[in-house]
C-alpha cells in the first residue's frame, strides 16, 4: 500500500509512506526532499525503518522518524 501524506518540515518535503508484506505487517518508508537543493542532490528515501502491524502506525513512526532526522541535522 502506497501513502500520498506529504506534509513540509524545517525545509523538507516529507513524504511518510508504508507497504504491505507477505506475511501481513507493514514497512515504515520515507522519502525527504530538501527545498532548497536540486532535486537528486537533496533527495533522501529510507526503506524498511521498522515494522509494524498495522499502516498507520508504521506511517507515524516514518513521519516522527524524519522530524528526528532533520533536526539532528539541521
Amino acid at each position: 500500500m502506497q501513502n500520498k501524506y506529504i506534509h513540509h518540515y524545517n525545509g523538507y518535503a516529507v513524504q511518510p509512506s508504508a507497504h504491505r508484506l507477505p506475511d501481513g505487517s507493514f514497512s515504515s518508508d520515507l522519502l525527504l526532499e530538501r527545498a532548497d537543493c536540486a532535486r537528486n542532490e537533496g533527495r533522501y528515501q529510507f526503506y524498511s525503518l521498522d515494522y509494524f502491524r498495522n499502516e498507520d502506525e508504521a506511517l507515524q513512526h516514518s513521519a516522527r522518524w524524519a522530524r528526528a532526522w532533520v533536526d539532528d541535522r539541521g
